[in-house]
Order: structure tokens, then sequence, then C-alpha cells
């Protein structure tokens, strides 16, 4: 018992260490380091070691032509996102380039001008720090946080160029993300304003992480297994790619990056909606602005049949994230919610 006490305490004294040095992980890479500080070990190993002349899974994620007629486009979207619960959609390619450019831009600026936004505590517009993950671990990832509102943001201390390339992508992806969900609304069969009447969805915090190169790779993780308990979440890949979804198997399979194109990812708040939905960077979550205790989420009425029975009870937005918060997000949030039907 000793021995794990004081494990604990040279471990929070060490996370307590590097939080003050206000660097991050890019930090510890500009310092030289070559081997991976204890803070970020993997309790055993996040993967395989690769396999020589291993053949790669063949899987491909959908791609969704929003140009396409809309009927054809909606055929679509229902068939990704009831099949994979991910697709590929296109979008403003300049755009998001250039927030992709300016985030990157930003976790590379010299350490005496980035730590001045680095904090732990997730508070504010604007958070720039090393986010632990459920272990408890430190990822090999920085993450620069912003949250659009509400209110509206005070992002005036960001550097200009970020500052701009992040406010053009927000406004471009909040007009993607509303036609997003009228694709969804109408693919579940209840109209194209439907999900917005239900839910008035927003993209308001936006997750711009960053995975410096690392000695020892394969000792670390960027993120753990997880789900979004987001409606949907809209990925911007770099064409470094590291993205991986895991198969009905259980294998992982690698997502490569779609130039021009944005990923869609279904989150656990919309599978609660739609009872056919059962599957499961730069990161914008759409989420729902009703967030008062009266405001309850759970299956459109409309779905609900017969044939098709209830199968989530409806939940408050702070009961949802509550659970998710102590159970973890390694499993689908929703399924917590699920009905026992006789």
């Amino acid at each position: 018992m000793a021995a794990a006490d004081d494990d604990d305490g040279d471990g929070a004294a060490a996370l307590a260490e590097f939080h003050a040095s206000r660097a991050g992980v890019r930090g510890l890479v500009e310092s030289g380091i070559t081997s991976v500080p204890r803070l970020f070990l993997a309790p055993s190993s996040p993967c395989p070691p690769p396999v020589e002349n291993e053949i790669p899974i063949p899987f491909a994620i959908p791609t969704v032509d929003l140009a396409l007629p809309r009927s054809a486009t909606l055929q679509l979207v229902r068939a990704a996102a009831r099949s994979f619960g991910f697709f590929h959609g296109a979008a403003h390619a300049g755009t998001v380039d250039s927030a992709v450019s300016a985030v990157r831009a930003f976790h590379e600026l010299p350490p005496a001008i980035r730590s001045a936004f680095y904090t732990p505590a997730c508070v504010g517009s604007v958070t720039y720090s090393t986010i632990p993950i459920p272990g408890p671990l430190l990822p090999w990832r920085d993450t620069l946080q912003v949250r659009f509102g509400p209110p509206a943001p005070d992002l005036s201390h960001l550097p200009a160029a970020c500052r701009d390339a992040l406010l053009e992508y927000q406004r471009c992806m909040t007009e993607f993300g509303k036609k997003m969900a009228g694709l969804l609304s109408e693919a579940f069969g209840v109209g194209a304003e439907r999900l917005e009447r239900a839910m008035q969805v927003e993209g308001w915090l936006m997750a711009c992480h960053y995975y410096p190169p690392c000695p020892e790779p394969a000792q670390v993780v960027g993120s753990m297994a997880h789900t979004d308990p987001s409606l949907f979440t809209v990925l911007a890949q770099d064409g470094v790619g590291g993205l991986q979804v895991r198969l009905d198997d259980g294998r992982w399979a690698d997502v490569s990056p779609v130039p021009g194109a944005l990923l869609v990812n279904i989150g656990d708040l919309l599978k609660g909606v739609d009872l056919s939905l059962l599957r499961t960077p730069i990161a914008l979550f759409f989420n729902p602005a009703k967030r008062e205790e009266s405001d309850l989420f759970g299956p459109l009425p409309e779905l609900v049949t017969a044939g098709n029975p209830q199968r989530y009870r409806t939940v408050t937005l702070t009961e949802f994230m509550d659970s998710r918060r102590k159970l973890g997000h390694g499993l689908s949030s929703i399924d917590r919610f699920r009905i026992a039907h006789e």
C-alpha cells in the first residue's frame, strides 16, 4: 500500500511539474527527449506490433457527394449513417486547409508565446493544454480548444492568423453542419427541419489536436477508444491520417484522409433520436443548444411504432454527460439508457 501511495505521489508531482512547464508535449520534443516520460506510458501496448508484409484490412468510409440531386444524397446519407456511422462529405477545401495550417502554426509557435495560453483547466473561450484521458493517462497530444458560445467568444488574444482562420472555418462549418443536420433529419423520414426544431443544432466546441513526433510511438496513445457524445462530429483530417475505427469483428481499420472532404461521425445523442442508428485534426462537435433541465432528449415520437419500439428512455443533457463522465468514454454513452423490452 505504501509503495502504491508513493507511486501515486510521484505521479501527481510529475503531472504538476509537466503542467507547470506550460510547454505541452511539443515542449518535450523541443527539449530533445529520447524516451517517453512515465506519465505518457500506456498501461499496455495500445496497438499490436506491426507485422511484416501484413495485408491491410480492406475498408473504406463511404463518400457522400453533396452536389448530387438531393434524393440521391439522402439515400447515401441514410445508408452510410445506418451501416458505418461515418461518412465523408465535400467541403470548402481552401477554408479547411487554411484552418489546419493555422492550427499547426499555433502549436509550433515558440514556447514563450504559446505558453501564455496554456492551462489545464477548461475555462474561458480558449484553452491550450495536454488534456488527460481516462486511465489516468496523458496522451501524446496537445489541444487548442475553442468554445464559440454562448456567449460569443473573446478570441482577441489569439494570434491574428490563427484567429481569423478559425473564425472563418467555424462560419463555414456552421453552414456545413446545418446542412448536414437537415440531410440527416430528412434521411430519418421526418422532414429537413425536424431535428433543428427539436434540438437547435449548434457547432460550439472546436478541438484542434496536434500530435508531435514521438521517440517511442509504440509506448503511447494519441487517444483512447471512445465514442462521441455529440449529435454528430465534423472532423478535418490532415494528410498524415492516423484515425482508426473499430469494425464489427473487433479489429481496427485505418480511415484514410480524403482530400477536400470532411469526416462526419454520428454521435451517441443522435443514435437516441433515430432508432435505426445503432453503430457507432480539427473536430467541431455539433450539440443541442437546448440545455435546460426541462429539455428532454430521446427518440422523435413519429419514429416510434409498434414494429420499431422506443429503445432508449428520455434524458436531460446534464444526466447524459454526468453518466459519461462517471462511467467513461469507451462504450456508447446512449446504451446506458436502453430500455429492456420483454
